[in-house]
């Protein structure tokens, strides 16, 4: 038994009655550690009553991050396919700083060998999320098969979400049924994978839209001029909370301007560009990781041809 000089004993052990062995003592450590990381779980992630009296709204300090599972190379569970995770971006740190960790976890606990590829636009003209996708295509590499082209402001909230190879035709992640904002019939934007072999078969995604929007319903018209069918999740319960949107409408407003023949012409099918015709320059490429999650960025300059598209500026 545990005594202290003088006779006496600690105060903590004063509790119980009689004489302790290792035993016993080894349990109530483990005891009491259980209970400080509980503690310290529910004192950071902001559930249950706020340490030291702190009123409910408080912020309350950030979790540590957990540690990031990486996928293991010789593991064949993994399975032999490889995606390429492909995040149009501009600017929008906040969200990006989410999306990776949380992407990457989501991935890798679904054993989804993969890469993220951050596609950050620097050039001075408007954005152009389908030239973006066709660049992060073509500097993907060969050790990717299949894509995910994958907005930065949408998270997966349910596990039983497919990510898997597209062997039998583009799968349409956040469907209609499923997708908080937008549910008409033909919608393909969000998050929507494809196989490499596909992709280019629909010569990637039309460089003319400059802007926000509509980019998405153009590519429709690809796949179905490919002959492909989109499928969609099957099973999902969770309907339009299966996803979180980070997007503030408020905080970022989209670029909606319509210039010169812009709203004409993004009714159109572009049956001659695509990955054929995309102008770019990589600037840099940076690996890099975020919160532990790893990811490559590249910076982007878009070249514009003003005679085609002039509504690629503002100008």
């Amino acid at each position: 038994a545990l005594r202290l000089r003088g006779g006496g004993s600690p105060p903590l052990l004063r509790l119980f009655p009689g004489r302790l062995s290792a035993f016993p003592l080894f349990l109530l450590a483990l005891l009491l550690g259980f209970a400080s990381l509980l503690w310290l779980q529910l004192s950071c992630s902001g559930e249950g009553s706020a340490p030291g009296g702190q009123e409910r709204g408080v912020p309350r300090q950030p979790c540590p991050p957990p540690a990031p599972l990486q996928p293991p190379e010789e593991e064949p569970s993994w399975g032999p396919h490889r995606l390429a995770l492909l995040v149009p971006f501009r600017e929008r740190f906040e969200e990006l700083l989410a999306f990776v960790p949380y992407m990457h976890r989501f991935l890798s606990k679904k054993r989804i060998r993969h890469h993220i590829f951050i596609l950050n636009q620097v050039d001075h003209f408007r954005f152009n999320r389908a030239s973006l996708i066709n660049v992060g295509f073509l500097e993907s590499g060969n050790d990717t098969d299949y894509i995910a082209m994958h907005d930065v402001d949408l998270l997966p909230l349910n596990e039983h979400l497919d990510y898997s190879f597209p062997e039998a035709g583009p799968f349409h992640v956040a469907s209609p049924e499923l997708h908080p904002l937008y549910h008409y019939k033909t919608y393909v934007g969000g998050i929507l994978l494809l196989t490499k072999q596909h992709y280019e078969l629909c010569n990637g995604m039309s460089n003319r839209f400059w802007g926000w929007g509509r980019e998405d319903d153009e590519f429709y018209r690809r796949i179905k001029g490919a002959g492909l069918q989109v499928r969609r999740p099957s099973g999902i319960t969770t309907g339009y909370e299966t996803f979180q949107h980070l997007h503030d409408p408020a905080w970022r407003k989209r670029d909606q301007k319509r210039i010169a023949a812009q709203k004409q012409e993004q009714f159109k099918v572009d049956r001659e560009g695509g990955l054929n015709n995309v102008r770019y320059r990589i600037e840099s490429r940076t690996d890099l990781s975020v919160a532990g999650a790893p990811c490559t960025v590249l910076n982007i300059l878009l070249d514009c041809d003003t005679n085609e598209t002039p509504w690629c500026t503002f100008g």
